[in-house]
């Protein structure tokens, strides 16, 4: 142990601000050295105080150093030369970070957007039938209820239950000849559930379902593999899991899908050809690739700083912020329920079914009233009032550690 952490020690020295360096992964990421060494250095990489403990990665995840000094440099770099940049690189990277082709991802400014492209693209009637939960983020929930709201397709939803084969279950008897799509969340906002998305968008597949996946919790909590997963459409954001700045995000479709989920917001990029300066103006199609759904100019420096995040979590391992992440939350369910009847746990046990956020409420103290406490004692967490839980939730990501954990449990301690 102390010759893991003078190498540590000598990795870290003469750095400002005791930010880990991207070579230092590389010598860190090897099984010998993952350790509390390691995960505390991985601490280091962020600019978060040390004076509170940041509880609320399900909102917004914080960049690390090298995100923040990226989209700097990018900013600067205009500004200095009046090149404004490309994001050609960072839709390659985002291609590859979640396995697919860089033809089928567009560039979003956050997962709502991406839903909102698909909710609109597809080719829905009226009557046509649309599965979703009850515990709907605001983002999946509003662009559904606007599109039934004005062109009379059905939504039919469902409580989620406690595990993946209740669920799979569920699903199946709301099925009828009528449903065109799936738009659940890879994992809710409301209690961390993760839905067996592999395996209902194999049911979907099989009876011409379109599955279209909320994945604003999914990308940067999974090593995930879209194509493995087999959905239609995945929309997240890099502001959360990713680690990424706020405004960046992208939405996967499918190739098979481009000509069947119509583009309406278009321009520059979109196209594959028009001409206006004619008596007869002509618009010569699509671009063959989700580059129709992004349009315009998009931020350089800030999807640079989303390709700056996805290498440091690659250069960490997806296999083991996984890891890292499903630890620190089993941890804090473990610490909860061992405090006894007054928690009611509302993430489900069942390990397949839960990873990143642990949601529960306390026994006599409200939850707003127990987020004054929490603040008051340094820990930024977030409540849940969505689907009326009135519950509190914990974000736990790779900037967290075991002992923030132990001592958010024993202030809950002081209430039970």
């Amino acid at each position: 142990m102390n010759s893991r952490r003078k190498f540590v020690q000598k990795l870290t020295v003469g750095l400002a601000g005791s930010v880990l360096p991207a070579e230092a992964f590389s010598a860190l990421t090897r099984p010998a050295f993952t350790s509390d060494d390691f995960w505390e250095n991985v601490r280091s990489s962020f600019p978060l105080t040390k004076d509170r403990v940041y509880f609320n990665n399900g909102t917004s995840g914080p960049n690390s150093q090298r995100v923040v000094d990226k989209v700097i440099a990018k900013t600067n770099e205009f500004s200095i030369s009046g090149e404004y940049g490309s994001t050609n690189t960072a839709r390659e990277k985002l291609a590859a970070f979640v396995k697919v082709k860089t033809e089928e991802i567009s560039l979003t400014h956050n997962t709502t957007e991406g839903i909102n492209i698909v909710a609109w693209g597809l080719p829905l009637q009226k009557g046509d039938e649309v599965i979703l939960t009850m515990h709907e983020h605001v983002g999946n929930a509003l662009p559904w209820l606007n599109r039934a709201k004005l062109h009379g397709i059905v939504l039919k939803t469902f409580l989620p239950a406690q595990t993946a084969a209740e669920n799979i279950g569920i699903i199946q008897k709301l099925i009828s000849p009528k449903t065109r799509v799936i738009a659940i969340p890879h994992i809710t906002c409301t209690t961390g559930l993760v839905f067996p998305v592999k395996e209902i968008a194999a049911i979907a597949k099989s009876k011409g379902i379109f599955t279209a996946i909320d994945g604003a919790h999914g990308a940067g909590t999974f090593d995930l593999n879209l194509k493995d997963l087999g959905c239609d459409f995945y929309a997240t954001s890099c502001h959360k899991w990713m680690l990424g700045p706020s405004g960046t995000g992208f939405l996967y479709v499918n190739e098979k899908h481009l000509d069947t989920l119509q583009a309406y917001w278009v321009g520059a990029y979109s196209d594959n050809g028009w001409d206006i300066n004619t008596p007869s103006p002509s618009f010569q199609g699509y671009v063959a690739t989700a580059h129709r759904y992004d349009y315009g100019s998009q931020s350089a420096a800030l999807f640079a700083g989303a390709e700056e995040s996805v290498k440091f979590l690659e250069e960490i391992g997806m296999a083991k912020i996984e890891e890292r992440i499903k630890a620190l939350a089993t941890h804090l369910q473990k610490g909860l329920t061992g405090l006894g009847s007054k928690i009611q746990m509302l993430t489900p046990l069942e390990a397949k079914s839960r990873i990143s956020m642990i949601t529960f409420k306390i026994e006599g103290t409200d939850f707003k009233e127990f987020n004054t406490i929490a603040a008051k004692n340094k820990f930024r967490i977030r409540v849940v009032p969505e689907s009326n839980l009135n519950a509190i939730r914990i974000s736990t990501h790779i900037y967290n550690s075991f002992e923030e954990i132990d001592r958010f449990v024993a202030l809950v301690k002081t209430l039970v």
